[in-house]
């Protein structure tokens, strides 16, 4: 061999050489460009975006926009569905219930029902034992000096109350209303109740003792929702009571 074919060939190798360091450091690159663009797709999925594109903050008017009317109307609808489904179809009583949900926000008609039935249990147990302490604390002034006007007359005659709470078997409220930021819902109550009434000697002069009575009732609670320091306090006070 002459030494220019050596030369040549030597030439040769030395190109096929260069070609494959070139090649390889163009293929190492690529693959990582290609598992650069994997991993920020596979966030760009895991953040919820858009098969590819890429996900740009919005911008201050498309904040507004989507924190506006968008979120509120669908709040909003959401609380009328639930409050038409709590109130039977009856539209008045769902619109009522959402005008009290405008001011509170964690209003619930289920919530306030499961209230006002124990508080309707508690208020008739306290005023059969006389038990002035209780009704001040779930009455209005008006009703409570009601209470004890009747219970004063009661005590006067020398009569007990001998009663049993059964339970109730129905609490359905009938009305609502809110004015001057003040929600008024009444409510009417079917509950059982054995009662019977005895003079000083024990002899029972009304009602009986052995018998299960149906008794309803329609009572109005209210409650202050027009400033957050006012809604701070979820009790609510029986500030009418009538006969159905």
């Amino acid at each position: 061999m002459d030494v220019f074919t050596l030369l040549t060939i030597l030439v040769a190798v030395i190109a096929v050489l260069k070609l494959r360091s070139v090649l390889g450091k163009d293929a190492d690159g690529g693959e990582e460009q290609r598992r650069a663009e994997r991993q920020n797709a596979e966030r760009r999925r895991a953040a919820g975006g858009d098969g590819g594109k890429v996900v740009t903050m919005p911008r201050r008017e498309t904040v507004a926009a989507a924190d506006g009317p968008q979120g509120p109307e669908v709040a909003v609808a959401d609380a009328e569905q639930r409050m038409l489904t709590f109130a039977g179809g009856d539209a008045t009583i769902a619109q009522g219930l959402l005008k009290i949900y405008q001011y509170d926000a964690a209003f619930e008609p289920g919530h306030f029902v499961k209230g006002a039935k124990q508080a309707y249990e508690m208020i008739v147990t306290a005023f059969a034992e006389g038990n002035r302490k209780t009704l001040k604390e779930l009455l209005s002034r008006e009703v409570n000096d009601e209470f004890l006007a009747e219970m004063a007359a009661r005590d006067k005659r020398g009569e007990l109350i001998d009663q049993s709470f059964v339970g109730i078997n129905k609490a359905d409220i009938v009305e609502t209303e809110i004015k001057n930021g003040v929600a008024n819902i009444t409510v009417r109550f079917v509950s059982q109740l054995i009662t019977a009434t005895r003079d000083r000697s024990g002899a029972v002069t009304g009602g009986d003792p052995q018998k299960i009575r149906e008794v309803t009732d329609v009572w109005t609670f209210s409650r202050d929702v027009s400033t957050a320091k006012a809604r701070q306090s979820l009790n609510w006070r029986v500030i009418a009571t009538q006969e159905p």
